[in-house]
């Protein structure tokens, strides 16, 4: 039985989120200001449906990039008109993702584990792809620090699955430290173009 895996690793979680959340209220408090005003109305936060553990379904919570404007039909416009500038810099610098520390505390996810993706694909899965809602989606994960936007959707979710397969202490240190460092690096980050990974599979908004 991996005791990491199914107990202390949520324990964990709970209490780096909790901390980590009291830590950087500052900078949230600051960003939420600052989105409210550039975002033209459109709200500080963007929560979209994704499959946890176990398929079950809950909202994720990130800091929305982008406003809600549309064009004469009622029609949004495409994310590169939508997407303020300081939407650009949360997402350059993955401030956007802060918000999920909160999923994180109330169990919905994981410090580390595979990008919990739109519900519409579940049913895409091959059995095998499906096993990485055996642990709790991540806010980053394996599959990030390894490629990321630029591996195949077959990798990525291989990746994943090799992760749920070989979950420790060691390894998600291994995956915080590389996710760090590729954030400091920008490397791999979302653009918001409009391409996969931006606005589209993974629902970023």
């Amino acid at each position: 039985m991996n005791l990491y895996k199914n107990c202390f690793k949520r324990i964990l979680d709970f209490c780096i989120a909790l901390v980590g959340l009291i830590c950087i209220s500052p900078i949230l408090l600051v960003v939420s200001v600052w989105l409210y005003y550039a975002n033209k109305g459109a709200g500080v936060f963007f929560f979209h449906e994704r499959p946890g553990k176990d398929g079950k379904i809950f909202k994720v919570i990130k800091f929305k990039s982008m406003t809600d404007e549309r064009d004469a039909n009622g029609e949004l416009l495409p994310g590169e008109q939508r997407i303020t500038g300081i939407g650009k810099v949360i997402r350059a610098t993955s401030l956007d993702e802060l918000p999920q520390l909160l999923n994180v505390l109330k169990g919905d996810m994981s410090l580390i584990g595979p990008r919990p993706l739109v519900p519409r694909y579940l049913e895409l899965y091959s059995k095998e792809q499906m096993r990485r809602h055996e642990v709790r989606p991540g806010i980053t994960g394996w599959a990030q620090v390894n490629g990321r936007n630029s591996i195949s959707w077959t990798k990525k979710f291989e990746l994943d699955v090799w992760y749920v397969d070989h979950v420790s202490l060691w390894l998600d240190i291994k995956i915080i430290y590389m996710t760090v460092k590729n954030v400091l690096q920008r490397k791999d980050i979302n653009s918001g173009d409009g391409k996969v990974g931006a606005v589209g599979f993974d629902g970023t908004n």
